[in-house]
């Protein structure tokens, strides 16, 4: 029970962490397996768990989004869905021995990607991605969402914006693209046994009120603050699954 009211606690911070900066998995991850299940079973249950609160943030700037490098916005949903499929294939047929030994890397190159994303300068000039390139990244980013997802906001806004779109019209396009992609992997997921529904219950709602409150908080809380408490949990959890790794 003790397990369970810390999940539910940290789940509202995780979703008060994504309205505002993002970085939720970093905190869901661990809550979910100090419950007792595995590195791959918390990493089902929460991608399960965060996407009710990814649904509501995609309604929201569902009016910006925008095709990119020349491919209309309906082939970057059909792109998405198909990498978030192969994605979440790919997790399923992971061994959970193989998954665990792996989650410390997966950990620390979501980390390496949070904190580029939140601390490297923005440049208004530079390469730009065409059709066939915009395209490709989206489809990688989109298997890599599938199979474990951290840091896919921020690989998607550096393609977007190298495609084109402007940040406001990237930030909208990634929010949709994200649901897109974990909805194609939910939809497997929900038949795993892997899932632990209970526990993916209680992360849920702690997230859904997290979002809700994180959207009145937009105005009144230092985002670069909320980043960098991101990126130093994903540096303890990276130190600390590496210290346990198999």
């Amino acid at each position: 029970m003790t397990a369970m009211i810390v999940l539910f606690l940290v789940a509202v911070w995780a979703g008060v962490q994504n309205a505002l900066a993002g970085g939720g998995t970093f905190l869901t991850l661990p809550a979910l397996m100090l419950t007792g299940m595995t590195a791959l079973a918390a990493n089902i249950t929460s991608t399960v768990a965060l996407f009710p609160g990814q649904i509501t943030s995609s309604w929201g700037g569902r009016r910006h989004v925008a095709g990119a490098g020349g491919l209309p916005f309906r082939a970057l949903v059909i792109i998405s869905l198909l990498g978030g499929v192969i994605g979440a294939v790919l997790l399923l047929v992971t061994p959970s021995s193989i998954f665990a030994r792996m989650v410390p890397w997966l950990v620390l190159f979501a980390t390496a990607v949070f904190a580029w994303g939140s601390l490297a300068p923005r440049r208004e000039s530079g390469p730009r991605l065409n059709r066939l390139g915009a395209g490709l990244a989206q489809f990688l980013i989109s298997v890599y969402g599938g199979y474990f997802g951290g840091g896919i906001g921020f690989l998607m806004l550096a393609a977007l914006t190298a495609a084109g779109l402007t940040i406001r019209h990237a930030g909208a396009t990634k929010n949709v693209l994200a649901g897109v992609m974990n909805a194609s992997a939910v939809a497997i997921f929900v038949f795993s046994p892997q899932l632990h529904w209970m526990q993916a219950a209680v992360a849920c709602a702690g997230a859904v009120i997290g979002g809700w409150i994180g959207g009145h908080m937009i105005s009144r809380v230092n985002e670069k603050v909320l980043r960098a408490a991101a990126i130093a949990i994903g540096v303890a959890l990276t130190i600390g699954l590496f210290i346990r790794a198999p």
